[in-house]
């Protein structure tokens, strides 16, 4: 604990100065002066010793895990404990790591007579996803005598967590999510007759040849047909490359982030809706190797742990291993899953990396790749004419790169694996759709 004098104890020693001005040069009146400042000394000592040892501050804790959404307004609860039941007057601030903004420096807490607990809650708000620790509580109060100010600064162990901010997707998702069913997602019609086996029944004019049973009609001795139904749970994993790349800036509403936020929100949005679908889901994360790994769930409580496996990780300044990556699912996944890879393939050397190991998932899985349109990628001949020369070289590098990727994406389709460029404002949407139709057109 620390101390300072208050300004009643410094008011004290300026009226003294002002009185021994003029006795300075009367030494007669030196009593004047002298003898309030002996008082005064022996006050302020007096009540310095007795505050440090009849005086303690109340204690100060926070919730062992705080969560909040990335820029999105929150507050941590503070809890004081007065177990002496005193009435004290608290003049306190919270210190957060610098990646949370609040507006209110300080704040006075009156902690009442016989009041053994009391709480506030400190407004904040978080520009950067991750978890955070060194959270410090500082309480200052006055003295029995008012004389010193009493400091105290306490660590505590709570810790912060900023997720992800789904909130900014909300305008591209509504229509998705606006016809609701009975999971609360939009109703889908499928595409043919189903592909897995509900049971058997009697034989109906009309029905085909491949629909017979034959084992079943030998053995009853009249037609027999199969009845499939839609697949109703299907196992989806989000891939998520973590590497150099996907340090890449971008900005979306004057608001400038990484492109590995964007994967992460994507991929949460995604998630969100294979939950409501009734869907198994599981996620994974590379750079130069596998960094998280969740087999596939179901349910609120696995969303929440892909949801914590996911929210602390940032980008790598490695390069990524494809091949650790392929070796990883074949090992992992067993049933035939729904992948989706969110990648940059912009580098031609991560490129065909991708292409040469990438098809031996497509024998086993549906593998969809998705990645953000880079700045200036397409087509020479789209948007308003060029104002300048400096600007018509940097359209035709964009087309250059365009059409690279164009190049990348038939070789990967003739492989089995669809690739897609989606813009960044509707780069989650898009994701949902393309789950969506798969799941209509029951491609897995």
């Amino acid at each position: 604990m620390s101390f300072l004098p208050s300004t009643r104890l410094l008011l004290l020693v300026l009226a003294i100065a002002v009185l021994a001005m003029p006795a300075g040069t009367l030494p007669g009146f030196a009593a004047v002066w002298l003898v309030p400042l002996a008082l005064v000394a022996v006050a302020t000592l007096f009540d310095l010793a007795w505050s440090l040892r009849g005086m303690k501050m109340p204690g100060v804790s926070t919730p062992g895990v705080v969560r909040f959404a990335k820029d999105r307004p929150g507050f941590v609860t503070v809890r004081f404990s007065n177990p002496a039941g005193r009435e004290m007057e608290l003049r306190f601030a919270l210190g957060l790591p610098g990646v949370f903004a609040s507006g209110r420096p300080e704040i006075r807490v009156r902690l009442p007579a016989d009041a053994a607990r009391a709480q506030i809650d400190w407004p904040c708000t978080p520009s950067r996803r991750g978890r955070f620790r060194g959270v410090l509580a500082c309480c200052e109060t006055g003295s029995q005598l008012g004389l010193w100010r009493l400091r105290e600064r306490t660590p505590l162990a709570g810790e912060l967590r900023v997720y992800p901010n789904l909130f900014s997707e909300r305008r591209q998702l509504a229509a998705l999510f606006l016809d609701r069913g009975q999971f609360g997602a939009k109703l889908q019609r499928t595409v043919g007759r189903g592909r897995e086996f509900e049971k058997l029944r009697e034989y109906l004019p009309g029905d085909g040849f491949d629909e017979i049973h034959w084992k079943a009609t030998a053995k009853r001795g009249h037609p027999v047909t199969k009845v499939f139904q839609a697949e109703r749970t299907q196992e989806i994993h989000v891939v998520i490359d973590m590497s150099r790349l996907s340090g890449r800036l971008v900005t979306r509403d004057g608001i400038t982030q990484t492109v590995l936020e964007r994967y992460l929100t994507a991929a949460l949005v995604l998630l969100l809706a294979a939950q409501k679908q009734g869907d198994r889901f599981g996620v994974i994360a590379y750079d130069d190797r596998v960094r998280v790994s969740l087999r596939a769930g179901s349910g609120a409580a696995h969303y929440a742990a892909c949801r914590e496996a996911l929210h602390g990780l940032q980008p790598g300044e490695v390069t990524p291993d494809m091949a650790e990556v392929v070796r990883h699912v074949r090992q992992r996944l067993r049933q035939r899953a729904l992948l989706f890879f969110l990648t940059d393939l912009g580098d031609p050397v991560l490129a065909e990396d991708f292409a040469r190991h990438a098809p031996l998932l497509a024998k086993q899985h549906l593998a969809l790749v998705s990645q953000l349109r880079g700045p200036g990628v397409a087509p020479l001949f789209t948007g308003a004419p060029a104002a300048a020369g400096d600007e018509l070289y940097a359209r035709l590098a964009g087309h250059m790169r365009w059409e690279e990727m164009r190049v990348l994406i038939r070789a990967l389709k003739q492989s089995g694996i669809t690739a897609t460029v989606l813009d960044d404002e509707t780069f989650a949407a898009s994701l949902v759709t393309q789950y969506l139709q798969v799941k209509r057109r029951q491609a897995l």
